[in-house]
């Protein structure tokens, strides 16, 4: 590695609950530098969420990303000529990043609404264990669980 490591930025809050995680969840949505549109996604989303279940919808985002948020994850490792999945523990902010990338993703795959809606929906079915970005997780949590024989080779 050449140079030094870059230095942490620090995010400040969103404009309308001042919150970090949601500052980030807006960032990550964000496409070609566009946030305004990036937060009219999300706070639509978050309108929808408190029309639909009549709670604060900072509780249900943070719920589901509990529920989308993965505890464990495979790494290739090539050991002896041979390619090992080996399962890791998910550092805090990496759980967190891919529970967002996740929620994302399953929202993008989804067609024939407006994001904002697709969004709402994919929250709301995390929050309560379903959906796919759930799915994703168990896929994920079961492959490691599959390979816990090679976790010694982990360091």
């Amino acid at each position: 590695m050449r140079g030094k490591r870059a230095p942490k930025r620090k995010i400040e809050g969103d404009i309308r609950y001042n919150d970090t995680d949601i500052s980030k969840f807006i960032n990550y949505i964000m496409v070609d530098g566009k946030k305004g549109i990036a937060q009219g996604i999300v706070y639509s989303a978050f309108d929808i969420i408190k029309k639909q279940t009549k709670q604060d919808p900072r509780h249900v985002f943070n719920k589901a990303l509990k529920k989308v948020s993965p505890l464990l994850e495979v790494r290739g490792r090539r050991i002896g000529g041979a390619n090992y999945q080996i399962p890791y523990q998910v550092r805090g902010e990496r759980r967190f990043t891919l529970g967002c990338r996740w929620l994302i993703e399953a929202a993008r795959d989804k067609k024939g609404k407006s994001m904002a809606e697709r969004l709402a929906s994919e929250i709301t079915a995390a929050s309560t264990g379903e959906g796919n970005a759930v799915r994703k997780k168990e896929m994920v949590h079961k492959m490691a669980e599959s390979n816990k024989a090679f976790a010694h080779f982990a360091r």
